[in-house]
């Protein structure tokens, strides 16, 4: 990189979804108890306690973070050292203008993170069930240049598909999906772009300058619409918005990754347990989904306190 290193934080968005008071917040919202959905089943806010163990892959793998923020709605992990030093919570109340609150979507929230007060121009952002699986430096996440470099999923014939699906075969996207596309479309208008690979669905790498201007002048009016959206809605523009530009702009360096390097796990399937093992990526994500249940999320428990049994400095 350009002279010295530069500083790099780690953000976590965290929700406790067992937390009687949050799921009262949520109730209220929707004026009634929440059934399972694809865009709110129980997988999407249960606290499996995925945080604590993702931090002692960081504290492990990645000591050289600068600090640690954890963006929360209103809520603290019960294990959690405070007064560490590196580690400071967010309520995304402080963050979100009234217009965006109550704020159940992700889809939302980070659209605001580039706010947080004292964020470091270098940051990566991570949900609390990714994790680290090997030591990582900073040169990892961003090149020589300062620019990040940005991971993705292969997925050629990306819009041929969605044309197929949606026209052809009349079958609904999910919200997922959709606001990954609006993304993916805005970048294509704007820049003649567009990109075929998704997320890789671990820890990403931003400039928050970038974001600012992203957000705040590029795609300001369309981001502005998915900030009024409380809930996942078909008008989302997901976060990936930020690489897509970054790419067009030749801020960021495209990496295609394989199992090798980041792989993506559903709890309930046996199976992606065997490729975790077989394929020891750098990166994996432990997905609780909709068709998770209970026991998978037991066995996830075992499983995390056996690849990560010690204690990190962030826990009491």
């Amino acid at each position: 990189m350009k002279g010295d290193t530069p500083s790099i934080d780690l953000v976590y968005l965290w929700v406790d979804g067992n937390d009687p008071k949050w799921q009262a917040k949520r109730n209220a919202f929707f004026g009634r108890k929440v059934e399972n959905s694809s865009s709110n089943f129980n997988g999407r806010y249960v606290n499996n306690d995925e945080l604590k163990y993702s931090l002692r892959s960081v504290e492990r793998y990645a000591p050289w973070i600068r600090k640690i923020f954890i963006v929360t709605d209103n809520q603290k992990p019960k294990w959690l050292n405070i007064s560490n030093p590196k580690i400071q919570i967010i309520d995304q109340n402080d963050i979100l203008p009234h217009k965006s609150l109550p704020c159940f979507n992700s889809n939302v929230l980070e659209h605001f993170l580039y706010k947080m007060p004292n964020l470091s121009e270098h940051f990566l952002l991570s949900n609390d069930d990714m994790f680290l699986n090997k030591t990582v430096l900073s040169t990892t996440f961003f090149a020589k240049d300062g620019f990040p470099i940005i991971r993705l999923i292969r997925k050629p014939f990306r819009r041929f598909r969605w044309f197929l699906r949606e026209q052809i075969f009349k079958k609904p996207h999910k919200l997922y999906s959709k606001a990954l596309f609006n993304a993916a479309e805005l970048v294509k208008q704007k820049f003649g772009f567009f990109y075929n690979g998704l997320p890789h669905h671990n820890i990403d790498s931003y400039l928050k300058s970038d974001c600012i201007r992203v957000a705040e002048q590029i795609f300001k009016n369309e981001i502005d619409l998915t900030k009024m959206n409380h809930i996942r809605n078909a008008n989302d523009v997901q976060r990936i918005v930020y690489s897509y530009v970054a790419l067009a702009k030749k801020r960021g360096h495209l990496r295609y990754v394989s199992n090798v390097e980041s792989l993506h796990v559903h709890i309930q399937k046996d199976r992606h347990y065997e490729k975790l093992k077989k394929f020891n990526p750098t990166f994996f994500c432990m997905n609780d989904t909709e068709y998770a249940d209970d026991n998978d999320r037991m066995k996830l428990k075992m499983w995390l306190n056996t690849r990560f049994p010690e204690k990190s400095e962030f826990e009491k």
